[in-house]
């Protein structure tokens, strides 16, 4: 069985910095959660729509770091620059509408039942 930095190290190519400020308690969860969600192959969404989700997420929390390695990771699993563009698109519509839902108090149980819900 591989050494975590192993593991790590053989999946990534190496064990990069910011791994290595991990607390040492937070590793083995962090890393396995990482490996088994976002890096598996076989989970229940394929990598482009991992990778085009997280950086939905990542523009709007916003994160500079999260940004630039989904784009490259949604690149990487063959999402072109529309894919991308979009992915960010529903993204900021989602933030735009939420923004009116909310503040607006738009009564949600009212909602459900116009878009069709219970």
């Amino acid at each position: 069985m591989l050494s975590r930095s192993a593991d790590i190290e053989k999946t990534m190519g190496g064990v990069p910095s910011f791994v290595k400020r991990l607390p040492k308690a937070a590793l083995p969860g962090a890393w396995q959660e990482l490996k088994d969600l976002e890096l598996a192959g076989d989970t229940a969404l394929p990598a482009k729509t991992k990778a085009l989700i997280s950086l939905a997420v990542a523009a709007q929390i916003p994160c500079t770091y999260c940004v630039w390695a989904d784009t490259n990771s949604a690149r990487q699993a063959g999402a072109a620059d529309e894919e991308i563009a979009e992915a960010v698109g529903i993204a900021a519509l989602t933030r735009h509408w939420s923004t009116y839902f909310n503040g607006l108090q738009v009564d949600f149980d009212e909602f459900r039942k116009e878009m069709g819900g219970e």
